[in-house]
């Protein structure tokens, strides 16, 4: 009782009053970054699952093992240590006031776990095994939507490739779960365009997914059986999950997660199905895990020795017209590997591996920037990874190897120099040479190779409410990549101030510049030479509460393309958000108005937009538009609830949207989606 009392008298009340977001501002910028590096949205809305599962079913503090804290992917190595070994000097919590003790823990970052967090007594997970199967949760999600205007590939009245599905896309899950020691289920999607019941699909959907998920069973910590994902050390031979890169988050730059992780998204790709297992004795911990799965690919003849070699795995999952259903699940891939880990106290080294053995050798396109592409029918990566902590320090790193003898090594260090002050670096060296089928590290490019560069970050608290985040990157590219035909060199550099003064108002403020080098867009000569592409944007976002039901958001922007070269492109965005949630009423909404106008595709603006659950949006605006969304939520007891959600977009003086067969014959596009969660 004298320790809560000390602990609520040192510090401010008011931390314990957060804003239920859907998910941090922080996650969201991760989220917009990774559209806008990748190009694309990702599919894998697992790390949504897990808070949304969280929220209703928070962890135990007083009993939380170190891979449960990463399972939030909101604390860092050295917050996680801190406060294992804060725990191990004081007990179990009293309150969660506790937490604003704990060394490198501050506001910001308890403000954002509380909703997922708890402080309760300790239950044996012995007495809970005979309730597994019957006391969990089952759910039940139908999602639909489509694009409102006909695209070209439906148009039944046109000439030459057509899409032979209808335009809806429709995706089914069943989940059970048991508080996050069990889960299992069945996932079933068609995107639009593919054949339902029908044709190649006669079996109605066009990707099924299982998984049995279960944690804590003795001396096996996880036993996956079905579909899910491997990730070890930090990413350099694989990482398949859901992983943020560089943003205004400048501690999360290690790669932390379990090994084995339950996969149930509508990506077709970056997965494993067969059977994995982890198993720890005291400080050891040893995972192993096979896979046997179809993948899409591309294929070219090879004249020479008479077969077919793969030229292109195709991870997009679409399955519409006649060329991609003939490449679907042509090739089968077999992997199999795993990693030991002995843990001491504050230290740990992993040894890491992964075989894959393909039904058809993979021979890239005779491209220069291909010639160190993975090649043959078999392909494995060996890597150690480890991390150290003393005191404010903690050390971090991959070394690794391919088949072919290429070399990747990456290290980091996160130092908190000051309850108000951390600092994080990272360095890594991957040769040209070095290639990794399901790598994904912290790097510039978007798989772990042909790349050098030290990044640092710093993040600042001056004063209560107040926090300064700053990053800089240096790195080049030893060799050629795609559309960059010479070694190239690049910078990043970002700085943003936010303030909060309490629950009702948060404001932030950024500006990046990052610079690379490409070929030059207007080269006519027989050998491109290269170009450095500046591109500069500044950002302001605004959120208030109106009053208890009401709250607003507004974000402006504004980007430079090459400002002072001849490619210059400029542009801005500017959105306002009107969000109602009324308290313990069963219905809210979000409804934002948008204005964006860019000269073209490179001063494109990707802005996170808020969607049904377990989903986002993250569309790239460019061109001259408006845009408009209504997100409604109604929550029809505690067992039902529905979403609807109705998006357009408006050219006004274009007469089409899109490309290709997705081109629409209107200056607008209208997206409507419809979504009910049954909790059986």
């Amino acid at each position: 009782m004298r320790k809560l009392l000390f602990i609520g008298l040192l510090f401010p009340y008011s931390v314990l009053n957060t804003y239920a977001q859907e998910i941090p501002v922080t996650t969201e910028q991760q989220l917009e970054n990774l559209a806008d590096t990748d190009q694309s949205e990702t599919e894998d809305d697992s790390y949504l699952q897990q808070l949304e599962y969280f929220r209703k079913n928070p962890i135990n503090l007083n009993t939380a093992e170190s891979n449960d804290l990463k399972e939030l992917g909101m604390l860092t190595d050295l917050q996680i240590e801190s406060f294992i070994h804060y725990r191990n000097l004081f007990g179990r919590l009293i309150s969660l006031y506790e937490l604003q003790a704990v060394p490198a823990w501050d506001i910001n970052t308890i403000r954002k776990l509380l909703p997922y967090i708890t402080v309760t007594a300790f239950v044996s997970v012995t007495e809970q095994l005979g309730s597994r199967f019957k006391d969990g949760d089952h759910s039940l999600l139908f999602r639909l939507s489509q694009v409102l205007e006909k695209a070209r590939g439906f148009d039944n009245a046109a000439t030459g490739t057509k899409y032979l599905g209808s335009p809806q896309r429709f995706f089914v899950r069943y989940r059970y779960s048991f508080k996050n020691l069990l889960q299992y289920g069945v996932v079933a999607d068609k995107d639009a365009g593919e054949p339902f019941f029908k044709g190649a699909q006669s079996k109605g959907f066009d990707f099924y997914s299982f998984h049995l998920f279960a944690r804590k069973l003795g001396l096996i910590q996880s036993l996956a059986i079905g579909d899910f994902t491997v990730n070890m050390g930090q990413g350099l031979i694989q990482w398949q999950s859901l992983a943020f890169k560089k943003s205004a988050d400048v501690l999360g730059v290690k790669r932390q997660s379990p090994v084995l992780r339950p996969y149930n998204s509508a990506g077709e790709f970056y997965f494993n199905r067969g059977v994995g297992i982890t198993i720890k004795k005291g400080g050891i911990e040893a995972t192993s895990f096979v896979s046997i799965r179809k993948l899409s690919a591309s294929f070219a003849a090879d004249t020479a020795n008479n077969e077919d070699f793969v030229s292109s795995f195709l991870n997009s999952g679409y399955h519409r017209t006649a060329s991609e259903i003939e490449n679907r699940n042509k090739v089968t891939q077999t992997s199999f590997g795993g990693n030991l880990v002995y843990r001491g106290n504050r230290w740990h080294i992993g040894m890491n591996a992964v075989y894959y053995q393909f039904s058809k050798p993979v021979q890239k396109r005779d491209e220069p920037y291909n010639l160190y592409a993975v090649n043959g029918r078999s392909w494995y990566n060996l890597s150690i990874d480890y991390s150290y902590t003393y005191k404010n320090l903690h050390l971090f790193g991959e070394a690794a190897m391919d088949r072919n003898s290429g070399k990747a090594f990456m290290s980091g260090l996160l130092v908190s120099v000051d309850p108000r002050v951390d600092i994080s670096f990272v360095q890594r060296t991957i040769s040209a040479s070095y290639q990794a089928v399901y790598g994904n590290a912290f790097t510039e490019n978007s798989y772990p190779t042909n790349e050098t560069g030290f990044y640092t970050g710093i993040s600042i608290r001056p004063a209560n409410g107040w926090k300064l985040d700053a990053y800089a990157d240096i790195f080049k590219f030893p060799w050629l990549k795609y559309l960059v035909d010479a070694p190239g060199t690049g910078t990043d550099f970002l700085v943003q101030l936010s303030y909060r003064r309490d629950r009702n108002l948060e404001v932030y403020t950024r500006f990046r510049n990052e610079s690379k080098q490409a070929n030059h867009p207007e080269n006519t000569t027989a050998t491109n030479f290269l170009d450095r592409l500046p591109r500069q944007n500044w950002r302001v976002q605004l959120f208030y509460k109106v009053s208890s039901d009401f709250s607003m958001r507004n974000r402006l922007e504004t980007i430079w393309y090459d400002k002072q070269g001849g490619n210059r492109e400029t542009g801005f965005l500017i959105y306002t958000d009107i969000i109602f949630r009324p308290q313990l009423r069963p219905f809210s909404g979000i409804i934002r108005l948008q204005y964006f106008e860019t000269d073209d595709y490179n001063s494109r603006i990707y802005a996170y937009e808020n969607d049904l659950l377990y989903s986002y949006s993250i569309p790239a605006f460019f061109d001259k538009g408006y845009r408009y969304y209504m997100l409604l939520n109604y929550d029809l007891g505690k067992k039902l609830s529905f979403w609807f959600r109705l998006a357009q977009t408006i050219y006004p003086g274009k007469e089409s949207v899109g490309s290709g067969l997705d081109e629409i014959e209107h200056g607008r596009k209208t997206e409507l989606k419809a979504q009910i969660r049954w909790i059986l």
